[in-house]
């Protein structure tokens, strides 16, 4: 930008910041993220809870895009608990992936017949929706993993499509899981699977760069997030260390990774709004992320200043 006064001209290097938290009008959590068509679209859960005393209140998901990861569109509800005849409420952790022109939408939710949490899954031609439930039913149900005896441990969904076209679905609380997924990307296709990995606490996430899959995770409570590594989907997975730290003024943290327009970013949430934000009314941020020469990640260290973009 160059600025002319009495005739001396000055050049000055001009950013704009997309402040953490992202959003200070509503409260979000348990971010979820794609890029399509050069736009990043970010799924978030919605925290309604009146204050930090009770619980977590949640009835719907939210979606907001941007397409330099500093100004944000926010586009509202695009999907509810309501529009799963199979659920009563609780609209917790979702993810959201694309196949062959589609978008698929995983959802956690409280079962209404079937005691327990359960995974879901709607389906729509664009990301924005509109989304309808793909199956009528639930995809993945409590009483199909009975070897816990809390009945939240079927949460958090996160899709993955490998280069060869298989895609797989992992969730868990205390308990980490996955499973392939037919084509059809709405059905279970053959058993559930275990992961070891160490000090497992929820919030699963798989993404791979070069050739190297990662795995990252909520771990112990207050949660971090913690990460492996992995030359196969299948594991064995390979410790590799904290991502980053205990989330301020909130004891749950759940992270989304991505690559945009060639840089990566790490998706988080906090308790830090300045509006009352803390455990039951969360806040979505993002901070860059950088790995090392050995394929490691380095730290990710949570910042107000957020992401940077140079004009």
């Amino acid at each position: 930008m160059k600025k002319c006064i009495l005739g001396l001209c000055l050049t000055f290097s001009t950013s704009v910041f997309a402040a953490n938290p992202l959003f200070n009008d509503v409260f979000t959590a348990d971010p979820a993220a794609i890029v399509h068509d050069d736009t990043v679209y970010l799924y978030t859960g919605h925290d309604e809870a009146k204050d930090n005393r009770v619980f977590f209140e949640m009835h719907d998901w939210l979606v907001f895009s941007s397409k330099d990861m500093v100004n944000w569109e926010a586009h509202g509800p695009k999907l509810a608990t309501k529009d799963f005849s199979w659920a009563k409420g609780d609209a917790w952790a979702a993810h959201v992936i694309e196949k062959d022109n589609k978008f698929y939408w995983y959802v956690t939710a409280r079962h209404a017949t079937i005691n327990g949490f359960a995974i879901g899954v709607a389906v729509a031609d664009s990301p924005l929706g509109p989304f309808k439930d793909a199956r009528g039913t639930a995809l993945i149900t409590n009483d199909m993993t009975t070897d816990t005896e809390i009945d939240w441990d079927d949460i958090d969904p996160a899709a993955f499509i490998d280069d060869d076209g298989q895609a797989y679905i992992f969730w868990g609380n205390t308990k980490p899981r996955y499973a392939k997924l037919k084509d059809n990307m709405i059905e279970l296709d053959g058993p559930i699977h275990a992961i070891d990995i160490p000090d497992f606490t929820e919030a699963l996430w798989v993404h791979k760069k070069g050739k190297t899959y990662y795995l990252s995770y909520a771990s112990g409570f207050p949660e971090k997030i913690a990460y492996a590594t992995s030359d196969s989907i299948h594991g064995p997975w390979k410790y590799q260390g904290l991502l980053n730290e205990v989330a301020g003024n909130s004891p749950t943290n759940h992270q989304a990774i991505i690559e945009f327009k060639g840089k990566d970013y790490f998706i988080y949430h906090t308790g830090a709004s300045q509006d009352g934000g803390g455990e039951f009314r969360r806040a979505v941020a993002i901070d860059p992320l950088y790995y090392n020469e050995d394929g490691t990640i380095k730290l990710i260290h949570m910042t107000t200043k957020g992401i940077t973009q140079a004009q």
